[in-house]
Protein backbone atom coordinates (compact mmCIF):
# COMPACT_ATOMS: atom_id res chain seq x y z
CA UNK A 1 0.00 0.00 0.00
CA UNK A 2 1.63 3.09 -1.23
CA UNK A 3 0.31 5.77 1.50
CA UNK A 4 2.13 8.98 -0.20
CA UNK A 5 -0.30 8.33 -3.12
CA UNK A 6 -3.46 8.13 -1.43
CA UNK A 7 -5.71 10.85 -0.91
CA UNK A 8 -7.08 10.50 2.61
CA UNK A 9 -10.59 9.12 1.77
CA UNK A 10 -8.60 6.12 -0.08
CA UNK A 11 -6.34 5.75 2.70
CA UNK A 12 -9.60 5.48 5.59
CA UNK A 13 -11.51 2.65 2.59
CA UNK A 14 -8.58 0.69 2.44
CA UNK A 15 -7.69 0.22 6.04
CA UNK A 16 -11.44 -0.03 6.68
CA UNK A 17 -11.73 -2.76 4.02
CA UNK A 18 -8.99 -4.14 5.59
CA UNK A 19 -10.24 -4.74 8.92
CA UNK A 20 -13.74 -6.12 7.91
CA UNK A 21 -12.60 -8.39 5.54
CA UNK A 22 -10.40 -9.72 8.65
CA UNK A 23 -13.67 -9.97 10.72
CA UNK A 24 -15.53 -11.74 8.92
CA UNK A 25 -13.32 -14.43 8.67
CA UNK A 26 -12.42 -14.07 12.52
CA UNK A 27 -14.75 -16.63 15.36
CA UNK A 28 -13.95 -15.42 18.28
CA UNK A 29 -13.55 -18.50 21.33
CA UNK A 30 -16.58 -20.21 22.84
CA UNK A 31 -14.75 -20.57 26.17
CA UNK A 32 -14.88 -17.00 26.66
CA UNK A 33 -11.20 -16.61 27.30
CA UNK A 34 -9.80 -13.25 25.58
CA UNK A 35 -6.63 -11.45 26.88
CA UNK A 36 -7.59 -8.29 26.72
CA UNK A 37 -6.57 -4.49 28.90
CA UNK A 38 -9.13 -3.29 31.22
CA UNK A 39 -7.50 0.61 30.97
CA UNK A 40 -7.04 1.21 35.02
CA UNK A 41 -5.11 4.56 33.67
CA UNK A 42 -5.68 6.96 30.99
CA UNK A 43 -2.65 6.87 29.77
CA UNK A 44 -1.51 6.15 26.62
CA UNK A 45 -0.39 2.06 26.39
CA UNK A 46 -1.13 1.50 29.68
CA UNK A 47 -1.69 -2.27 30.26
CA UNK A 48 -3.91 -4.53 33.21
CA UNK A 49 -3.07 -7.63 31.18
CA UNK A 50 -6.39 -9.22 32.21
CA UNK A 51 -7.66 -12.47 31.04
CA UNK A 52 -11.67 -12.60 31.21
CA UNK A 53 -12.78 -16.25 32.21
CA UNK A 54 -16.52 -16.23 32.67
CA UNK A 55 -17.50 -19.78 34.18
CA UNK A 56 -21.34 -18.40 36.08
CA UNK A 57 -23.15 -15.85 36.06
CA UNK A 58 -21.70 -13.85 39.00
CA UNK A 59 -18.17 -14.17 37.37
CA UNK A 60 -19.60 -10.85 34.90
CA UNK A 61 -20.16 -8.71 38.06
CA UNK A 62 -16.47 -7.22 38.11
CA UNK A 63 -17.08 -6.30 34.33
CA UNK A 64 -20.50 -4.58 34.90
CA UNK A 65 -20.92 -0.99 35.12
CA UNK A 66 -24.33 -0.77 37.16
CA UNK A 67 -26.09 1.89 35.24
CA UNK A 68 -29.02 4.45 35.98
CA UNK A 69 -28.55 7.64 33.73
CA UNK A 70 -32.53 8.14 33.63
CA UNK A 71 -33.41 11.88 33.71
CA UNK A 72 -36.06 11.09 36.36
CA UNK A 73 -33.67 8.95 38.53
CA UNK A 74 -34.48 9.67 42.00
CA UNK A 75 -32.50 9.37 45.22
CA UNK A 76 -34.20 6.15 46.50
CA UNK A 77 -33.14 4.56 42.95
CA UNK A 78 -29.81 6.17 43.08
CA UNK A 79 -29.23 4.61 46.46
CA UNK A 80 -30.39 1.10 45.73
CA UNK A 81 -28.08 0.67 42.60
CA UNK A 82 -25.18 1.71 45.20
CA UNK A 83 -26.30 -0.91 47.59
CA UNK A 84 -26.61 -3.59 44.61
CA UNK A 85 -23.35 -2.80 43.95
CA UNK A 86 -21.89 -3.55 46.78
CA UNK A 87 -23.80 -6.69 47.06
CA UNK A 88 -23.13 -8.27 43.86
CA UNK A 89 -19.55 -6.78 43.11
CA UNK A 90 -20.22 -4.65 40.75
CA UNK A 91 -17.23 -2.05 38.77
CA UNK A 92 -18.95 0.67 39.44
CA UNK A 93 -22.32 2.57 39.34
CA UNK A 94 -22.35 4.80 36.27
CA UNK A 95 -24.71 7.75 36.83
CA UNK A 96 -25.00 11.71 35.90
CA UNK A 97 -22.53 14.06 37.47
CA UNK A 98 -25.18 15.74 39.53
CA UNK A 99 -25.31 12.25 41.75
CA UNK A 100 -21.47 12.18 42.10
CA UNK A 101 -21.17 13.25 45.50
CA UNK A 102 -23.86 11.31 47.47
CA UNK A 103 -22.78 8.30 45.22
CA UNK A 104 -19.20 9.04 46.30
CA UNK A 105 -19.70 9.26 49.73
CA UNK A 106 -22.18 5.73 49.63
CA UNK A 107 -19.30 3.86 48.15
CA UNK A 108 -16.58 5.06 50.23
CA UNK A 109 -14.46 1.85 51.59
CA UNK A 110 -16.54 -0.29 49.48
CA UNK A 111 -14.40 -0.96 46.86
CA UNK A 112 -16.95 0.13 43.81
CA UNK A 113 -15.81 3.25 41.87
CA UNK A 114 -17.80 6.40 40.36
CA UNK A 115 -18.55 6.59 37.11
CA UNK A 116 -19.60 10.26 35.51
CA UNK A 117 -20.94 10.63 32.14
CA UNK A 118 -19.73 13.76 30.44
CA UNK A 119 -21.06 15.57 27.21
CA UNK A 120 -23.90 13.35 28.16
CA UNK A 121 -25.73 11.86 25.81
CA UNK A 122 -25.05 13.99 22.58
CA UNK A 123 -21.70 14.93 22.74
CA UNK A 124 -22.81 18.29 21.29
CA UNK A 125 -21.49 20.32 24.29
CA UNK A 126 -17.93 22.72 23.54
CA UNK A 127 -14.72 21.07 24.26
CA UNK A 128 -14.61 24.18 27.05
CA UNK A 129 -17.64 22.85 28.68
CA UNK A 130 -17.23 19.06 28.95
CA UNK A 131 -13.76 19.51 30.13
CA UNK A 132 -15.14 21.95 33.65
CA UNK A 133 -17.46 18.96 33.54
CA UNK A 134 -15.03 16.36 33.70
CA UNK A 135 -13.03 18.07 36.27
CA UNK A 136 -16.08 18.56 38.44
CA UNK A 137 -17.16 15.18 38.18
CA UNK A 138 -13.38 14.16 38.99
CA UNK A 139 -12.97 17.02 42.35
CA UNK A 140 -16.74 15.13 43.72
CA UNK A 141 -15.75 11.62 43.74
CA UNK A 142 -15.87 10.36 40.23
CA UNK A 143 -13.04 7.65 39.60
CA UNK A 144 -14.31 7.37 35.94
CA UNK A 145 -15.34 9.24 33.01
CA UNK A 146 -17.59 8.36 30.13
CA UNK A 147 -17.35 11.02 27.86
CA UNK A 148 -19.46 11.21 24.80
CA UNK A 149 -17.48 12.23 21.43
CA UNK A 150 -18.17 15.19 19.24
CA UNK A 151 -20.27 12.94 16.49
CA UNK A 152 -21.30 15.60 14.53
CA UNK A 153 -17.29 16.34 13.62
CA UNK A 154 -16.47 12.82 12.89
CA UNK A 155 -19.58 12.21 10.37
CA UNK A 156 -18.49 15.87 8.64
CA UNK A 157 -14.60 14.57 8.38
CA UNK A 158 -13.95 17.25 11.08
CA UNK A 159 -11.20 15.11 12.49
CA UNK A 160 -9.38 17.62 14.27
CA UNK A 161 -12.12 18.81 16.11
CA UNK A 162 -13.02 15.16 17.51
CA UNK A 163 -9.47 14.61 18.34
CA UNK A 164 -8.81 18.25 20.31
CA UNK A 165 -12.40 17.48 21.92
CA UNK A 166 -10.98 14.00 23.63
CA UNK A 167 -7.74 15.69 24.66
CA UNK A 168 -9.80 18.36 26.10
CA UNK A 169 -11.28 15.62 28.52
CA UNK A 170 -8.54 13.56 28.68
CA UNK A 171 -6.24 16.38 29.48
CA UNK A 172 -9.28 17.20 32.74
CA UNK A 173 -8.86 13.93 34.14
CA UNK A 174 -6.16 12.81 36.16
CA UNK A 175 -3.61 9.96 36.18
CA UNK A 176 -5.74 7.69 38.20
CA UNK A 177 -8.70 8.32 35.82
CA UNK A 178 -10.44 5.40 33.64
CA UNK A 179 -11.23 7.31 30.60
CA UNK A 180 -13.88 5.83 28.01
CA UNK A 181 -14.79 7.72 24.76
CA UNK A 182 -18.33 6.76 23.37
CA UNK A 183 -18.45 7.05 20.01
CA UNK A 184 -22.39 5.80 19.69
CA UNK A 185 -21.73 3.04 16.70
CA UNK A 186 -25.68 2.98 15.68
CA UNK A 187 -25.06 6.66 14.35
CA UNK A 188 -21.91 5.85 12.48
CA UNK A 189 -21.32 3.87 9.16
CA UNK A 190 -18.20 0.94 10.00
CA UNK A 191 -15.64 2.97 8.55
CA UNK A 192 -16.43 5.55 11.00
CA UNK A 193 -16.39 3.18 13.61
CA UNK A 194 -13.07 2.53 12.44
CA UNK A 195 -11.90 6.07 12.45
CA UNK A 196 -13.47 7.07 15.62
CA UNK A 197 -12.21 4.03 17.49
CA UNK A 198 -8.72 5.19 16.35
CA UNK A 199 -8.89 8.15 17.55
CA UNK A 200 -9.61 7.35 20.87
CA UNK A 201 -7.11 5.26 20.93
CA UNK A 202 -4.64 7.20 19.22
CA UNK A 203 -5.51 10.09 21.74
CA UNK A 204 -5.06 7.78 25.20
CA UNK A 205 -8.22 6.65 26.63
CA UNK A 206 -8.73 3.62 28.38
CA UNK A 207 -11.77 2.35 26.45
CA UNK A 208 -13.82 2.52 22.86
CA UNK A 209 -17.51 2.37 24.38
CA UNK A 210 -20.29 2.05 22.19
CA UNK A 211 -23.38 3.83 22.94
CA UNK A 212 -25.11 6.10 25.06
CA UNK A 213 -28.54 3.88 25.28
CA UNK A 214 -30.25 6.97 24.50
CA UNK A 215 -30.11 6.92 20.72
CA UNK A 216 -31.43 4.77 18.13
CA UNK A 217 -30.12 1.50 19.09
CA UNK A 218 -27.50 0.19 21.70
CA UNK A 219 -24.04 -2.58 21.52
CA UNK A 220 -24.01 -5.18 18.87
CA UNK A 221 -21.65 -7.86 18.66
CA UNK A 222 -20.95 -6.75 14.74
CA UNK A 223 -19.47 -3.27 16.41
CA UNK A 224 -17.85 -4.93 19.24
CA UNK A 225 -16.23 -6.70 17.47
CA UNK A 226 -14.68 -4.56 14.21
CA UNK A 227 -13.98 -2.19 17.26
CA UNK A 228 -11.57 -4.74 18.82
CA UNK A 229 -9.83 -5.49 15.49
CA UNK A 230 -9.12 -1.29 15.00
CA UNK A 231 -7.78 -0.73 18.53
CA UNK A 232 -6.01 -4.27 19.10
CA UNK A 233 -5.91 -6.56 22.11
CA UNK A 234 -4.73 -4.54 25.03
CA UNK A 235 -7.19 -1.50 24.87
CA UNK A 236 -10.54 -1.70 26.84
CA UNK A 237 -14.25 -1.98 25.39
CA UNK A 238 -16.93 -1.17 27.30
CA UNK A 239 -20.33 -2.51 25.67
CA UNK A 240 -23.70 -0.28 26.48
CA UNK A 241 -26.83 -0.36 25.63
CA UNK A 242 -29.79 -3.28 24.76
CA UNK A 243 -27.75 -5.39 27.04
CA UNK A 244 -30.38 -7.12 29.25
CA UNK A 245 -29.87 -11.07 29.72
CA UNK A 246 -27.30 -13.12 30.57
CA UNK A 247 -26.90 -14.29 26.90
CA UNK A 248 -26.41 -10.83 25.68
CA UNK A 249 -23.48 -10.05 28.16
CA UNK A 250 -21.67 -13.13 27.25
CA UNK A 251 -22.37 -12.31 23.64
CA UNK A 252 -20.78 -9.07 24.40
CA UNK A 253 -17.90 -10.59 26.08
CA UNK A 254 -17.17 -13.79 23.05
CA UNK A 255 -16.85 -10.52 20.59
CA UNK A 256 -13.98 -8.49 22.99
CA UNK A 257 -15.92 -6.40 25.24
CA UNK A 258 -13.54 -6.28 28.55
CA UNK A 259 -16.67 -4.02 30.30
CA UNK A 260 -20.82 -3.94 30.01
CA UNK A 261 -22.74 -0.94 30.80
CA UNK A 262 -26.20 -2.68 31.97
CA UNK A 263 -28.80 -1.56 34.06
CA UNK A 264 -30.16 -5.02 33.80
CA UNK A 265 -27.20 -6.09 35.58
CA UNK A 266 -28.67 -7.26 38.70
CA UNK A 267 -30.82 -9.93 36.61
CA UNK A 268 -27.70 -10.96 34.46
CA UNK A 269 -25.95 -11.95 37.37
CA UNK A 270 -28.81 -14.11 39.02
CA UNK A 271 -29.74 -16.15 36.57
Amino acid sequence: MDIDKMDKKELIDRISDEIISKLKKTSFSDNLSFKSDLGNKNIQGSSAGCKIQINTPADLAPYIDHTLLKPDATEAQVKKICEEAVQYGFCTVCINSSWVVYCARKLRGTGVKVCAVVGFPLGATDSRTKAYETRNAIENGADEIDMVINVGALRNGDLKTVEADLRAVLTACRNTTTTKAIIETCLLSDEEKVIASQLVKKVGFGFVKTSTGFSTAGATAHDVALIRRTVGPKMGIKAAGGIRTYEDALLMIRSGATRLGCSASVKIVSV
